[in-house]
């Protein structure tokens, strides 16, 4: 019991449910509600698609590209750290003035940044490998992991789902003062992916 209850609040506090709702919420003002229950329910279900692959391949898979977990987590950081940017300043990367225009009519975030980084981000995935461990001999310990991820997953959607409220009490004002103080948020969280994952290859090549 007590194990479950570690392992649950570990990912409690890595995912941030609550967080990832917030983000969600600013991010989508002006999505119908039908379009964010489509992205909020597509973006825990990649969520949970990437995390449960993860935990049984990623290791061995990043070990087989030559790829460090310290380098993943490098790579998350800088990635969170651009979207951080565009939250603080409001400036979102666009590529072309036709896909600008497309996105602010119709502009699907589930993928990037909701399912990845922000639920399924490096952090998550290396809890999920360290949890799982490689007790592949005790079944009964990988389901209870499996079984905890998939319980606060649930508990990520449900506060999807709900974001659409929290953005009618905020208003456009208070989204917007909250969406610069997230990013700000946002960007220590990368700076600290950064700075562990420097540090992480650091201790990997000191003698």
């Amino acid at each position: 019991m007590e194990t479950l209850f570690y392992n649950f609040v570990t990912f409690f506090v890595v995912i941030d449910p609550v967080g990832c709702a917030a983000v969600f919420a600013v991010m989508t003002p002006n999505a119908l509600p039908s379009e964010r229950n489509r992205m909020a329910r597509k973006a825990t279900l990649l969520a949970g698609a990437i995390l449960i692959v993860f935990a049984f391949l990623g290791e061995g898979l990043l070990q087989a590209l030559g790829i460090g977990m310290p380098a993943f987590r490098i790579a998350g950081g800088l990635m969170l750290l651009l979207l951080a940017i565009e939250m603080v300043f409001a400036r979102p990367a666009r590529v072309t003035r036709d896909e600008d225009d497309e996105a602010e009519h119709r502009e699907d975030i589930s993928v990037f940044p909701i399912a990845f980084p922000l639920i399924a981000g490096p952090g998550t995935m290396t809890t999920v490998v360290l949890l799982i461990g490689r007790e592949t001999s005790q079944p009964a310990h990988m389901m209870g992991v499996l079984a905890i991820l998939i319980l606060v997953l649930v508990m990520v959607l449900l506060c999807l789902l709900a974001a659409g409220r929290v953005y009618k009490i905020l208003g456009v004002t208070g989204s917007n003062v909250v969406s610069r103080i997230l990013g700000i948020i946002l960007a220590a969280l990368a700076v600290q992916f950064i700075i562990d994952g420097i540090a992480q290859a650091l201790h990997t090549v000191s003698p």
